[in-house]
């Protein structure tokens, strides 16, 4: 920095998947957070999932003109016969760098489907000062960005798709992403083990977890003593897949209903997903129909608004990394049940912001469950934990402004990055 009141922008490059994309506001929460510090954001994604719902910052911030689509024709015939145009309408911007990306004694399958191609035409005449890839197999393409002479500090956010990814296909999959890479960022503690034991170079790693906008997300309790409602509203905002869990928080609800049949309980379900038929019909083998609500997909002000009418918040997951939506229920002051996997401990402290639960463990789901809704009078403390933790742990302008303090020591070839910011 110049001064204290000069702020140098540092130009980003974000490459996702998709965008936008209703489930992953932790990368949107990152993007405007950059933007609110007066940073340059490109948003570099494979594709557009056109979902009939986005979030109010998409449009706020004018997200969609900031972003570049590779727009990769699946066909390959399709591909070869755009590829005379592309090249001759790209080729004075960098005719070295797409010469490079067909040669496919160097890049192999890659240049030899065009998929090369097509990945590096949007960034021809632009430079960036960081490659920020979220999830792994994106930080492959930034390696091949890399590879390709392109410019900027690579850096990968690991996720947990990814790292299972990793464990189940071998680590030999981001052989590239680690060679070429310049940090790693491990979300939780379990990520942060993985990726050693991938034989990344533990100086590239660096503990950085995803946040929320707490201010967002309003206390729920306006009074210290809360007495049990009429019906009990518990939630669960989670795509309908496998690894989600939902028919166990619906076999737990099922079980808390056969102990105590009188009680008045909605079970509310936020998401969707291609396991929505097999679900309903759960639903209605369970006698559950006039309980269990599907509310599909829903914007982040929706959800709120959600998590403000509910008393207590159900995530039976069974394959997480560093859940948001947990960071989001206990921001608002919810008591929380949830599966205890991955790096869910780091999110929800046990027995004072909710409980946790064993892997396979119904029964006991619903027992904890049972226990919240006899007493109510647990809600308002575990709630005040919850939202504390948050807002220690997890406030995203505070990460945000770690997250530019990375960059910079990044960019000044600072090697004491690793220890000053995993302390």
């Amino acid at each position: 920095m110049n001064s204290k009141d000069e702020v140098i922008k540092i130009k980003i490059a974000f490459i996702v998947s998709g965008f936008p994309i209703l489930s992953e506001t932790f990368i949107l929460n990152q993007i405007t957070g950059l933007l609110d510090m007066e940073h340059d954001v490109e948003i570099f994604a494979q594709s557009n999932p056109n979902e009939k719902k986005v979030h109010s910052d998409v449009k706020r911030y004018k997200l969609m003109e900031r972003v570049h689509y590779f727009d990769i024709p699946p066909n390959k015939i399709e591909r070869i016969s755009k590829v005379m145009y592309l090249m001759i309408k790209n080729f004075h911007k960098s005719s070295l760098k797409i010469l490079k990306s067909i040669n496919i004694f160097k890049y192999g399958k890659l240049a030899l489907s065009l998929r090369l191609l097509y990945l590096i035409i949007p960034f021809l005449d632009k430079d960036f000062d960081i490659i920020y890839c979220h999830f792994g197999p994106n930080g492959n393409l930034g390696a091949y960005l890399k590879k390709m002479g392109f410019k900027g500090k690579l850096v990968t956010m690991f996720h947990g798709y990814d790292i299972r990814l990793g464990m189940e296909k071998g680590r030999g999959i981001y052989s590239e992403l680690f060679k070429f890479g310049d940090c790693f960022f491990a979300i939780s503690n379990y990520n942060y083990k993985n990726l050693i034991q991938f034989g990344v170079d533990p100086q590239k790693i660096i503990f950085h977890p995803v946040g929320i906008d707490v201010n967002k997300f309003s206390y729920r309790w306006q009074s210290a003593i809360v007495e049990r409602p009429n019906t009990i509203i518990i939630l669960t905002v989670s795509r309908l897949v496998e690894k989600k869990g939902v028919q166990y928080g619906i076999q737990a609800i099922s079980k808390l209903l056969k102990k105590r049949p009188q009680l008045q309980l909605e079970y509310r379900i936020i998401g969707g997903g291609r396991l929505e038929r097999q679900l309903r019909k759960l639903v209605e083998e369970l006698n559950l129909d006039e309980v269990v609500h599907f509310l599909g997909p829903i914007e982040q002000e929706g959800v709120i608004k959600n998590m403000q009418q509910a008393h207590i918040f159900l995530l039976p997951s069974i394959a997480e990394a560093l859940p948001v939506v947990l960071m989001e229920a206990q921001a608002v002051g919810l008591p929380v049940v949830a599966i205890s996997v991955g790096s869910i401990s780091q999110v929800t402290i046990n027995g004072k912001s909710g409980f946790l639960v064993s892997e396979n463990d119904v029964d006991t789901l619903a027992e904890k469950l049972e226990y919240l809704v006899e007493h109510p009078e647990r809600w308002v403390e575990m709630g005040r934990c919850g939202r504390k933790y948050v807002e220690k742990e997890y406030n995203i302008k505070k990460l945000n402004q770690r997250l530019v303090k990375i960059y910079e020591s990044l960019l000044t070839d600072n090697m004491n990055v690793l220890e000053e910011h995993n302390s």
